[in-house]
């Protein structure tokens, strides 16, 4: 028989994993222009990310420390998320995940030309590569990220932050 104690001691546990059981990269990540990216925003921290997000794996050659999410164990589509002084300074997409939306449904894999209907004002900023198109904020950057004419990822960062990575 469990005794009162102990019983109180594993409804407390359950209720702190609960949270971690739940979290997860969404298989289908939607972004929010300006505000969020898979749920995650400028300017969280690396808690909050953790505790939505779950587990991850860490870059160890990059400039900033960076967490990596994979939609699926052993495959590289996900979510990049970087920090500066332990708050979130960027997300964006690794490679192109399936199911992932913009704003009025806009998908990846979408032309050039369905990213600019759909996004607005963009401005161009061209990385090695690839095209980066971007809208401004006051403290956000919006990044449509084309590759070959067509949308291969979405970013969130920090306002006039580049969007090269």
């Amino acid at each position: 028989m469990i005794g009162p104690m102990r019983l109180a001691a594993i409804a407390a546990a359950a209720l702190v994993l609960a949270p971690a059981a739940s979290a997860g990269l969404p298989s289908a990540g939607k972004l929010v222009p300006g505000r969020s990216l898979a749920g995650i925003r400028i300017g969280e921290t690396e808690r909050q990310v953790a505790r939505a997000l779950g587990s991850h794996g860490v870059c160890t050659g990059c400039a900033f420390p960076t967490w990596y999410f994979n939609v699926r164990a052993f495959d590289q589509h996900g979510l990049g998320v970087e920090f500066t002084r332990g708050r979130v300074s960027a997300a964006y997409t690794i490679w192109q995940p399936d199911g992932w939306t913009g704003p009025n449904g806009l998908a990846l894999g979408a032309t050039q030309a369905q990213v600019q209907a759909t996004a607005g004002a963009l401005f161009q900023v061209t990385c090695p590569g690839y095209d980066a198109w971007v809208h401004d904020r006051k403290t956000v950057r919006t990044v449509y990220y084309i590759l070959n004419g067509n949308l291969w990822g979405f970013g969130l960062m920090q306002a006039n932050a580049n969007p090269c990575r």
